[in-house]
């Protein structure tokens, strides 16, 4: 029996489970976030709970603006709200040399990563290099030719032993894994067609809107989400889900590689 695999994909985080792919001989009240210039909303639902082994102290670098005043405000309700309030202990690092800082004091383990997209692999390469996990938000690159500096990264964070990881993985959701299951059972889904443009073997949709709510409140856009420049195209963001999804649900024990350049 062929088939075709039909998903709809949406964007959970994946935090917890994340955590758990650090190093095995570190203990879990190690870990200490210090949040990177949060633009992005994402970079909030990092604290939307409290983990077990995860230090309420957050140490937040950004520039002072729009941006980082958002974020404290999600985390403040999340402290705030009336069923099961987080706890978290916010501090606050602005200033124009707000990453260097960062790198130089470090007053936490793991650095969250959600924002302005252009450059971000420098800074997580930056980050790796300091021994630093790093829990970063798609997309990493926006260009074909940062790849040579994401490869980069993620070898040194192989040789250091640090994580380097994609903060709102799809591999992690419970769907996923069912998917991914049921896929590879024969018996269950057969076997998957090759496909053609016309009728591809896989169809994948993931729906996002510019108007949404995020935790009970209207979501507010800053002016560079519309520039591509920061940003990046639909495919740089969304489309990171769905091209990684493809391949780790029909190739579950086939390493990716990398062609020589």
């Amino acid at each position: 029996m062929s088939a075709r695999l039909i998903a709809f994909v949406l964007a959970p985080l994946a935090l917890g489970s994340l955590l758990g792919a650090q190093e095995v001989n570190r203990s879990m009240d190690q870990v200490r976030l210090m949040t990177l210039d949060p633009g992005h909303f994402h970079a909030a639902l990092v604290q939307k709970e409290m983990y077990p082994g995860v230090a309420a102290r957050v140490d937040v670098y950004a520039p002072l603006g729009t941006d980082l005043f958002e974020h404290l405000a999600r985390i403040n309700s999340y402290n705030r709200r009336p069923e099961k309030p987080t706890a978290w202990n916010v501090e606050v690092h602005t200033g124009a040399d707000y990453f260097e800082r960062m790198l130089r004091e470090h007053p936490g383990n793991v650095v969250v990563l959600s924002g302005r997209n252009r450059g971000k692999v420098d800074r997580i390469a930056a980050a790796v290099a300091s021994g630093l996990d790093v829990l970063g938000d798609k997309p990493w690159i926006l260009k074909s030719a940062d790849l040579p500096t994401l490869e980069s990264a993620l070898a040194e964070a192989d040789r250091r032993g640090v994580v380097a990881y994609d903060i709102m993985t799809e591999r992690f959701e419970i769907t996923s894994i069912l998917q991914r299951a049921l896929v590879n059972d024969p018996a269950v889904f057969g076997v998957i067609v090759p496909g053609t443009p016309g009728e591809p073997g896989v169809y994948m949709e993931s729906v996002h809107y510019l108007m949404k709510v995020v935790s009970g409140a209207p979501n507010i856009r800053p002016a560079w989400f519309f520039d591509t420049a920061e940003q990046g195209e639909g495919l740089n963001d969304i489309g990171t889900h769905l091209v990684d999804l493809v391949q780790w649900t029909l190739f579950p024990d086939r390493a990716s590689t990398t062609a020589p350049t």
